[in-house]
């Protein structure tokens, strides 16, 4: 059974006010009726479902607001209950899919770190970071849509004519950086209207949502990023063994691989 409309908008814009998105105040009812095409009455059960929650606050003659939460602890401890993989697979593996792809730019600039960004980058609360949006896409379209945020320390030798070219890992090694590893979490997300309109599909359609924390070999955050992803042209491969006593036998992974079509 489908999700209701208000709820999809809720998980839509609650995803957002983690980002931080809505530092200034969220949309008004009306703007929220015509971006996601819905009656003022789907709109007004999620902002309450939002409230409900202590994500908002609503005040007559002031708007909608959201309100303040904590950083999440995985994120300041680089989500430690993730998997580590090495150079040679993970990584190695992004780097070779982002080659065999087109990019397109949407936007390079230099921001004030959030809370969660500052947190997985272990920086402070409004330190300069460079935040990159992107969209990769294959000969049959769009693939995904890529958020990354790099302490701006080291992303001031590259911008968005050099993101247009290569990989932002070619470009951190290049600038001296040597990477060392990555620590990601793989969910499921509903696509907002921007994300939608720019991977060609409809406003709360299914997306595999990677978040990915890349560190140096000295273990140091040098890249926190948030990719979308369209399922249907788009998969993690991985290759399972069986290990431990036969009374405690485990699976573990010994190889990840990503595979787009």
């Amino acid at each position: 059974m489908p999700l209701p409309k208000y709820h999809q908008i809720y998980l839509v814009l609650r995803e957002q006010l983690h980002e931080g998105r809505f530092a200034q105040g969220l949309p008004g009812e009306l703007a929220l009726m015509q971006q996601f095409g819905v009656a003022r009455v789907t709109v007004r059960r999620a902002l309450q479902e939002l409230a409900g929650e202590g994500l908002i606050s609503r005040e007559r003659g002031r708007g909608t607001h959201p309100v303040a939460q904590r950083a999440p602890a995985t994120a300041a401890a680089g989500r430690g209950a993730a998997k580590t993989t090495r150079l040679t697979g993970l990584l190695e593996n992004l780097v070779s899919t982002s080659l065999n792809t087109t990019v397109r730019v949407l936007d390079v600039s230099a921001v004030a770190a959030t809370a969660e960004v500052a947190g997985a980058l272990k920086l402070a609360p409004g330190d300069a970071v460079q935040k990159a949006v992107r969209v990769r896409s294959t000969r049959e379209g769009p693939l995904s849509h890529i958020t990354t945020w790099v302490p701006a320390v080291l992303a001031y030798g590259f911008g968005k004519r050099e993101l247009a070219k290569k990989p932002i890992l070619m470009l951190l090694e290049e600038s001296g950086v040597r990477l060392g590893g990555a620590q990601q979490t793989i969910s499921a997300r509903l696509a907002d209207a921007q994300v939608a309109s720019h991977l060609g599909i409809a406003v709360g359609s299914a997306l595999l949502a990677v978040r990915r924390l890349i560190h140096d070999e000295q273990g140091r955050p040098v890249q926190w990023l948030h990719g979308l992803y369209r399922p249907d042209r788009y998969e993690y491969q991985m290759q399972l063994s069986r290990v431990g006593d036969i009374d405690a036998k485990v699976w573990v992974s010994r190889e990840l691989s990503a595979q787009f079509h």
